[in-house]
C-alpha cells in the first residue's frame, strides 16, 4: 500500500515458448526465470499481493514455493495468440480481493529491481495518473533504421541530412522496455489497455532493462547478473 492505495502484482507466465524452450523456469544464474520477478515483487514495499498465472503446473510449483498466490490458467489463454490483456482480466475476475492499481510484472524481465519497482509506484502516486510504464533509451537511434528491399540496396535508406552526424548529435529516443506496466484497476477493465490517457514513462537503466525473448538475450541478462555488485534483486 502507498498512500492508502492498493496494488496487486500479476506475474504472467505460460509454458510455451518460441525461441527458448520452457524459457520462464530456465535457470538462470540459479534460479528460475521466474522466481527473479517474485522476489523483486516480494522485496516491494508497496506491493499488497503478488498472484503467479500459467498453465504449467511446474512453474505455479515453483511459485508456491515461494509463498505468493497462482492461479492455474485455461489453455485458451495459454496459446501463442493470447494476450496479456486477457490474461489481467481473467486474473482480476477470479481474485477475491480487490485493489485499486495493478503492478504487471513480466518474468522476462528479471533484472528490473525492486526500486525500480517502487520508484514507478511513487510517480504513479504522486502525479495522480493512470498508469506508468517503464521504458529505456534506445542503444541506436531509430533514425539509422530502415528496411531493406531484396536486392540490400541503401539508395533512401537513411536521410541525406543524417550523413555524418555523429550519435550523440541526435535526439534522444525511448522504447518500452516490457518491465513494468501499472495501471489504474478500473481504468483498464473499462479500456482494456495497459496505457489508457495519461500514462507517464518510468525511465529504467538500460543494464536493467533486458527483455528476455532470445539465447543472446538470455545470455546477456546472467552475464550482468554475475558482475552485479549490489543485491537489489
Amino acid at each position: 500500500m502507498h498512500k492508502k492505495k492498493t496494488f496487486l502484482g500479476i506475474i504472467p507466465a505460460r509454458s510455451g515458448s518460441k525461441r527458448i524452450l520452457n524459457k520462464n523456469k530456465r535457470i538462470l544464474n540459479g534460479k528460475p526465470l521466474i522466481q527473479w520477478s517474485i522476489n523483486a515483487a516480494k522485496k516491494s514495499k508497496y506491493i499488497d499481493s503478488i498472484v503467479v498465472s500459467s498453465d504449467d503446473d511446474q512453474i505455479l510449483s515453483i511459485a508456491q514455493e515461494q509463498d505468493v498466490d497462482i492461479l492455474k490458467r485455461p489453455d485458451f489463454l495459454a496459446s501463442n495468440t493470447s494476450t496479456t490483456v486477457d490474461v489481467l482480466l481473467h486474473t482480476l475476475e477470479k481474485i477475491e480481493d480487490t485493489f485499486d492499481y495493478l503492478v504487471l510484472l513480466q518474468p522476462t524481465s528479471p533484472l528490473r529491481t525492486s526500486l525500480d519497482i517502487d520508484q514507478a509506484i511513487e510517480m504513479l502516486i504522486d502525479r495522480e495518473t493512470n498508469s506508468v510504464v517503464s521504458v529505456c533509451q534506445t542503444q541506436h537511434s531509430p533514425l539509422w533504421c530502415n528496411t531493406l528491399p531484396e536486392s540490400g540496396i541503401m539508395d533512401n535508406f537513411m536521410s541525406k541530412s543524417l550523413e555524418g552526424k555523429r550519435s550523440q548529435d541526435l535526439e534522444t529516443y525511448y522504447r518500452l522496455n516490457g518491465a513494468i506496466y501499472i495501471v489504474k484497476i478500473s481504468k483498464f477493465i473499462k479500456e482494456k489497455s495497459l496505457m489508457p490517457n495519461n500514462t507517464y514513462a518510468y525511465v529504467m537503466d538500460q543494464f536493467n532493462s533486458i527483455d528476455i525473448d532470445t539465447l543472446y538475450d538470455f545470455i546477456c541478462a546472467e552475464a550482468i547478473m554475475k558482475n552485479r555488485v549490489d543485491d537489489e534483486l
